[in-house]
């Protein structure tokens, strides 16, 4: 069954986005991610929103499969809008109790953060889950070339920044049935302060590491058997063209964000 459960993992289906040139993609991310954290407002974040919601609904993956995509940043947005509400001291008091205040400005400040950070990771997971690892590596690949003149490798950086996506989902699904194996043999990562839950994750990060090297030295045996010896003289099965709807969603990436801005 091919479906995407963790950040990182292709969602194979026939889309307009799925469609678009590997390049395209990368180039309108990175501009979006860039511009993202030049958007001040509530409603300039909105108008972002609006648009990722619609690019998820044109790239046909299922909603809660892409929520699901989400999941491991809720934390850090959850971290995020906590302290921001317990530590900011603009606006008006919303609530006080002993030294204890929650004000109107760090409730608008927090909710803006933690809405940026899912837009950011929306963008990010868009991009690794309508396009192929290979078509990825082959797009970064194309865009870094012109700096292979100052002996940039730039075939040898796409490579290992497509591996690293592709191991996302292998490395969490592996992390999971650790974590069970874990539990079935007694564990308990629930109970017990801060500290005690940090030492219960050491079962589980020594195999996971353990496991990540294995399967680093494993893919690098297979990709020398198969006469893997770097970019130089590598042809591609699909070449990469740029048609004009690229062209279009570049252009229209441009125009919401600095809609966005504007606001």
């Amino acid at each position: 069954m091919s479906v995407a459960r963790s950040f990182g993992q292709f969602y194979p289906v026939a889309s307009p986005l799925h469609a678009l040139d590997p390049r395209a993609k990368i180039l309108s991310t990175a501009v979006l991610l860039l511009g993202l954290f030049f958007v001040d407002s509530a409603a300039g974040l909105g108008l972002v929103a609006v648009a990722v919601v619609a690019l998820v609904a044109v790239s046909r993956v299922p909603p809660l499969t892409f929520l699901r995509l989400l999941r491991p940043v809720a934390f850090i947005v959850a971290l995020t809008v906590f302290f921001q509400v317990l530590f900011s001291r603009e606006g008006e008091t919303l609530f006080a109790w002993g030294i204890l205040e929650i004000h109107e400005g760090g409730v608008r400040l927090g909710l803006f953060l933690g809405g940026r950070i899912l837009l950011l990771v929306s963008a990010a997971a868009l991009l690794t889950a309508t396009t192929a690892p290979l078509a990825l590596a082959d797009g970064l690949e194309d865009l870094l070339s012109p700096l292979k003149k100052l002996r940039f490798p730039a075939h040898e950086v796409a490579m290992m920044m497509t591996i690293a996506l592709r191991f996302i989902p292998t490395l969490y699904e592996e992390s999971q049935k650790i974590t069970k194996a874990q539990a079935a043999r007694g564990a308990d990562f629930a109970e017990g302060g801060p500290l005690s839950r940090i030492r219960t994750t050491i079962p589980i990060l020594i195999p996971l590491t353990v496991g990540a090297f294995r399967r680093a030295d494993e893919l690098a045996e297979a990709m020398e058997s198969r006469g893997y010896r770097g970019g130089e003289g590598r042809t591609r099965y699909r070449e990469l063209r740029f048609r004009q709807r690229d062209a279009i969603a570049l252009a229209a990436t441009a125009l919401v964000l600095a809609g966005a801005i504007l606001l």
